[in-house]
This record gives structure tokens, sequence and C-alpha cells, in this order.
């Protein structure tokens, strides 16, 4: 379908503290619907953010969702919009969580979920170790949700490091790719929006990114900096540093009329990488 559609990307400063947390959501996702938003998303995290993997274990959420789920599913029915739950984190079988996103329809249907593939083990600029692995569990599995306006591709956070992610979804038909994040401070000044528009261009796709923002409970910061970005690259909205919503009107016509134009999805060709010694 080639229908306009209005999105809201949330800016959230979440701690540890749920209810509260779910207090502000409700709020925004309020006020988005009654800005003329048909599809709302939240950020990684928006629910529970705290940089201790310790306290995350203790706070998942049962791995159906439980109450929580069903609360967000009713808020999204209840405003009458589209709701992307950025990621909700999830016990597992295996003693570790999932970081878990979920797609919700208007009349409160999960549409699908996806689990964050790539777990960011790193090591910060300052020498702040973070290590993923060792609380989450990774997902195995890209995933296109059907939305009334076309396809969204989902993806978070560090997925954003990797193109073939991306690339795969938009081959698969993604006209809209999905990046809710918590990017951290120090890596966001100097990537985030390089990065962001790049997966843009590189597929010709529309990129939602609702992002958290500032100090959170842990000893954890977040860049901001919520990002709306068009199939061509053009950033239609950018939430600075500090809690609010930004919207975009999206047009799906302009993902056909630039992948006609450039047709680059098209044009991927086998090759083989020549290891031979370096002399």
């Amino acid at each position: 379908m080639t229908t306009p559609f209005r999105i809201a990307c949330l800016q959230i400063n979440s701690g540890n503290d749920l209810e509260a947390n779910m207090a502000a959501v409700r709020r925004l996702t309020a006020e988005a619907a009654g800005g003329g938003a048909n599809f709302v998303l939240a950020p990684e995290y928006f629910l529970m953010m705290d940089g201790s993997g310790r306290v995350m274990r203790e706070k998942a959420l049962p791995p159906d969702g439980g109450k929580v789920l069903a609360e967000l599913q009713a808020m999204a029915r209840d405003n009458g919009v589209w709701f992307l739950a950025g990621s909700l984190t999830l016990n597992t079988d295996d003693g570790r969580i999932a970081n878990r996103s979920f797609l919700i329809a208007a009349d409160g249907r999960v549409v699908t979920h996806y689990d964050k593939i790539h777990m960011f083990d790193v090591t910060l600029p300052d020498g702040k170790v973070i290590r993923e692995s060792s609380t989450y569990r990774p997902g195995g599995r890209a995933v296109i949700g059907h939305m009334p306006w076309g396809r969204l591709g989902m993806t978070v956070c560090y997925d954003l490091r990797f193109p073939h992610l991306f690339r795969a979804l938009a081959q698969q038909g993604a006209q809209f790719i999905a990046v809710p994040s918590s990017f951290q401070r120090q890596t966001g000044k100097a990537h985030w929006h390089a990065l962001l528009r790049a997966r843009a261009i590189e597929n010709a796709a529309y990129v939602f990114a609702p992002a958290m923002c500032g100090e959170h409970a842990g000893n954890r910061q977040t860049y901001g900096h919520a990002l709306i970005v068009d199939p061509w690259g053009e950033v239609l909205a950018d939430a600075g540093e500090e809690p609010g919503i930004v919207y975009a009107d999206v047009d799906p016509a302009r993902v056909v009329k630039i992948r006609g134009m450039m047709p680059s999805l098209e044009h991927d060709r086998p090759y083989v990488v020549d290891a031979a010694e370096i002399q």
C-alpha cells in the first residue's frame, strides 16, 4: 500500500521504577495520538532501565510479558494507534533474559515480536566495559511486521552497526525499519546520526529510531536524539536531548520512487574475498 501515515517517536528518560515509566508512556502515547499519530514507537528498555545486569534480571517480566504486555495492548487499543514496544526484558528458560520488541496493532493484537540479535559487548572510550551477553540471550531470526501502510523491519539498538541485517530486511520487502535504542552517550555523539542516515540511504528505507535520553540508574547515560530519517537520508525529525515526542508524515510512495531511481537493492553481486597474504 502507498497510503501516507503519521508516526511519533517517543524520547524517554526511564529508570528502574516500572510504574513510573508506564505512567510516562501512557501520557506520551495519548499525547501522540492526539497529535494525529497513527503509529507510536517507544525506545529500547522503555519500561525498565538500569545499568546493572543484576537489577535487570531481578525485574525481568514473565516470558509471555504478563500483565505489562496486556496493559500495552490495551493502551494501543484505547488510543487507536499501532504501537512499537521498543523492548521489554523477559525471563527465559536458560537463566538469561530476552530483549524483545513487540509490534502491537491498533486493535490490541500482538502482530509479531523480535529478539535483539547482536549483543553490546564493548569497551567505551572512557574504559567502561559493558557485556550484554552475560545477561541477555541473543535472538536468532530477522523479523518483518506487516502494517496497513507496508512492511516494518525490526531491529534494536546495537543491531544498527550490522548493515547486513538491514539489507536482508529491505531485500525481503521492508519499506520502514525501526531502531528503538538506548544508545550510549559516548558512542552516540560520534556515530548515531551517521549510522542511521547510512542505513536509510543504503536501503532506500525510512528509519524510525525512538530513543532514551539522559541519566539512568546504575550509572548509565544515553544520547537521546530520537530520529526519523527518510529513504534519501534526510533527517525529518530530531528530538534533541530532552524527553518528548517527534513526529513525521511518512509517504510509502517515496520508497517506491527512490528505489526506482536507484535500485541498488537489486544490484548485489556474489564475490570472493582474496585473502592472499600481503607482502
